[in-house]
Parts: structure tokens; C-alpha cells; sequence
């Protein structure tokens, strides 16, 4: 499941986060990339123009893209060295949605303040933020008693997604949510016998 990010300036065009600037690589203009699609190949093609948030930040061309070690390293046309790469840091690349691009997609804002229940209905929090991690996103919730907890974001622990009635379904594996009592069972107490 990935994200769809709309810039709200632009409420009347979808739009898509495709990455944030990380870190420069090198000294010549390179930076690394934390990820927010699932088509990179085609969105950080050479020649692709990105939109930024903020928007007096571009748009960027990209220059040249590369993987490594599974991480995505891109220049611009219009940055030459490691001093201007630094600068971008944090700035967010858009691009316009194209109604195929991605299923089962959500808006960061649908997410963020949805209540975070068991199926059950327990309520146990609400979510704060979707963290983009390599491996796949973590949701970020906020639990009753104040603790915040990271939920991988996928169909296993994350099986609905109910915008409309303001929920998220959530089905944790032990250990991930505060308060959780360990369950004791005859496998996991150990026999005691002599």
C-alpha cells in the first residue's frame, strides 16, 4: 500500500509525492532520495520534471538517476555541487497523478487523524503520520495512553481502510502496542515438571 500525497494549494490537481530530498552524495550534486512511489524508474527518469513543495524550490529537471544498495541517488540539471544539493535537503518532489498510477493508494491527510481500532472496535488511538521506510511504510499512531506506536502498513496488520467512517482496522503482532499483556499459554509458560 502507498500513499497518494495531494499538494492542498492545488486541491484541484492530484498530485503525487514521488520523493523527499535526502542528504547530498559526493560533491557533485548528487542527492539520495527517501522514496514515496512505486514507479521511480518512470518518475525519476532522466529528463522528468518534478514539481517542489515548496514551490519556489523548482520545478527540478532530473539530470541523472541511479540505484545503490537498494537506495535511489538523482542530480539535477540546474544543481552543480555538493554546497547546492545541501540546500535541497527536505524539499519534496511532486508529480501529477495519473488515475492508474498506484492502487489501493491513500492520501497522507485521509490518514492522519483517522481513529485506530482492533476489529473488535477497541479503540486504541489515533494515527499521527505514514513513515516511508525501505522495506515498506509504517503507520504512526498515537495510543490513549499517549505512547506512539509504528504499525507496519500493510494488508496483514492494516486490513481497512475506512475513510469515510473516520477508521483505520489495525492487527498488530504482540509487542508493537503498549499495555499488552503477554499470552500465556502452555507452550510459552514451559513445563514445570520434574
Amino acid at each position: 500500500m502507498r500513499p497518494r500525497v495531494r499538494d492542498p494549494r492545488t486541491l484541484d490537481l492530484m498530485k503525487v509525492t514521488v520523493a523527499h530530498i535526502g542528504r547530498p552524495q559526493g560533491l557533485k550534486g548528487e542527492v539520495s532520495l527517501d522514496l514515496r512511489t512505486d514507479i521511480p524508474e518512470e518518475r525519476l527518469s532522466p529528463g522528468s520534471v518534478l514539481e517542489t513543495i515548496p514551490a519556489d524550490a523548482g520545478p527540478l529537471t532530473v539530470a541523472t538517476s541511479r540505484t545503490a544498495s537498494g537506495r535511489w541517488y538523482v542530480r539535477f540539471a540546474t544543481v552543480a555541487d555538493r554546497s547546492e544539493a545541501e540546500a535541497l535537503r527536505g524539499i519534496e518532489l511532486i508529480a501529477e497523478a495519473d488515475d492508474g498510477d498506484e492502487d489501493d493508494a491513500w492520501y497522507v491527510h485521509e490518514l492522519v487523524g483517522l481513529r485506530v481500532e482492533r476489529p473488535d472496535g477497541e479503540v486504541l488511538g489515533k494515527v499521527t503520520d505514514l513513515l516511508n521506510m525501505p522495506a515498506h511504510d509504517l503507520l504512526e499512531i498515537r495510543q490513549n495512553d499517549g505512547v506512539k506506536a509504528l504499525i507496519p502498513f500493510v494488508e496483514e496488520f492494516v486490513p481497512e481502510v475506512d475513510v469515510e467512517g473516520g477508521r483505520v482496522v489495525v492487527t498488530p503482532p504482540y509487542g508493537l502496542l503498549s499495555g499488552e499483556e503477554p499470552i500465556v499459554t502452555d507452550e510459552t509458560r514451559g513445563d514445570e515438571k520434574a
